[in-house]
């Protein structure tokens, strides 16, 4: 049996990670086996040149293909105070989806008119908050919201900038869960069956209200970039039969997120310059051919900005043999911080962080501490010999894992970590037992 070591799995960690003199993973210049000493088990940590270095990829590459575009980060895939002050320094804006997410870049300071305001069931509290904090734009997902909008707009005496939410019906060749764009879709007004132009002509003839532009978002982690020239193609024509029909003006396109990640050795995700060359050449190639001027063009990034600089650290604990079956191997966390595999059946790879560059002998299943046979983190992943206290570091965690955990089974949220240069510090911290009862009243 040929063995391998887990030096090739480096390349999902961050771009900073490495292995020390004491063959242990290290990340932003830290020991993560000291971190994992210092703040406990489970850990994510984050690497602060990792996501700066995405964002600087993104400006770039899109800003030397089309001058005129903004990228936004999407808060859903992860959000703190801390991560927002760096999105402010890297001159990105965000997408929020709910009157919390909109609290917490407010409360970390975050310049509100940078801020797109996303969702397809905004209740009458958050859409009035946002109009009063200056939100930047509101995404109108349906007409319910388009009328409390502009009733709302109008009592306040404000005008403001909307987006129309469109569902151009394009298979993004994703997970069922996270395909948006379809027709069959709980977001957005379809183009198909006329309500996308009902939509448009009632929202640039309400009060209050000012229609800037058109958004589409397809789905998330979407390997091919032909879903957006498809859908870049019928929204533009939908533009352009709109000006023609009842002159609209676009001045902004929103083509959403979806960029994809690698999670696998094995499935390498397309470059940020392949998503922008397709998405930038449909975008100039069509507004030519059907006579439009130049929108401002809107990128909604959020997984690929996080992922990798995410880094997740578990302690391994028993462990249960079943002869020529499986063997699996538990660690102090699972489907609590983590639901992507049980949700999506999300894959990951693993390391054993105190044993880099140790021959990989052994393949295990990881399963977490809850009560539930599908708590499973990692499945059939081969590592070096696993024994009880080493320390289980899974990459590309950054993303989805911290806002979709839960207190399942009574269990605590993890610690947070930024590291950087050889230091760490905490920008979340671990929830205690007092916290599972701070809201219960008797």
């Amino acid at each position: 049996m040929e063995h391998k070591d887990a030096l090739p799995k480096l390349t999902l960690f961050p771009h900073t990670a490495g292995v020390n003199g004491q063959g242990h993973l290290t990340v932003g210049g830290c020991d993560t086996i000291e971190l994992a000493a210092t703040y406990g088990t489970p850990l994510y940590i984050f690497d602060e040149t990792t996501i700066r270095a995405k964002c600087s990829e993104y400006r770039r590459e899109f800003g030397q293909r089309y001058s005129d575009t903004l990228a936004i980060y999407a808060c859903k895939a992860f959000t703190s105070q801390a991560l927002i002050r760096l999105l402010h320094e890297e001159g990105f804006g965000l997408d929020v989806v709910s009157g919390g997410e909109l609290h917490v870049a407010r409360s970390a300071g975050f310049p509100l008119d940078r801020v797109y305001f996303h969702g397809n069931n905004k209740g009458e509290r958050d859409l009035k908050q946002a109009l009063e904090w200056g939100v930047g734009r509101i995404v109108v997902d349906n007409f319910h919201e388009l009328a409390l909008l502009g009733r709302l707009a109008t009592g306040l005496r404000k005008t403001q900038d909307i987006l129309l939410r469109l569902s151009p019906g394009v298979d993004p060749h994703t997970h069922s869960h996270v395909a948006t764009g379809v027709l069959d879709s709980k977001f957005g007004f379809p183009l198909t069956t006329g309500q996308a132009e009902a939509a448009l002509t009632k929202a640039m003839s309400t009060p209050g209200l000012k229609l800037t532009g058109l958004h589409f978002h397809l789905g998330s982690s979407l390997f091919e970039v032909e879903p957006y020239l498809q859908a870049i193609d019928l929204v533009l024509q939908f533009a352009a039969q709109m000006k023609q029909r009842h002159r609209f003006d676009l001045r902004e396109l929103n083509v959403g997120g979806g960029f994809a990640v690698q999670y696998l050795l094995d499935s390498p995700a397309p470059s940020v310059s392949r998503y922008a060359d397709a998405i930038v050449s449909a975008l100039v190639e069509q507004t030519g051919e059907l006579k439009l001027e130049q929108p401002r063009l809107v990128i909604e990034p959020g997984r690929s900005v996080v992922a990798r600089a995410g880094t997740a650290l578990y302690t391994i604990g028993a462990s249960k043999d079943i002869p020529g079956l499986r063997r699996y191997v538990f660690v102090d966390g699972g489907m609590g911080d983590n639901i992507r595999p049980a949700l999506y059946d999300s894959k990951y790879e693993a390391v054993v962080a105190n044993k880099m560059g140790q021959p990989e002998t052994d393949v295990v299943t990881i399963a977490g501490k809850f009560c539930e046979s599908g708590d499973i983190l990692v499945k059939d992943v081969r590592l070096p010999k696993p024994e009880a206290g080493d320390i289980l570091a899974m990459p590309t965690s950054g993303a989805y894992s911290i806002p979709m955990s839960s207190n399942y089974n009574a269990s605590l949220r993890p610690a947070i970590a930024m590291v950087k240069e050889g230091k760490a510090h905490l920008i979340r911290r671990r929830e205690t037992y007092d916290d599972l009862t701070a809201h219960d009243s008797v």
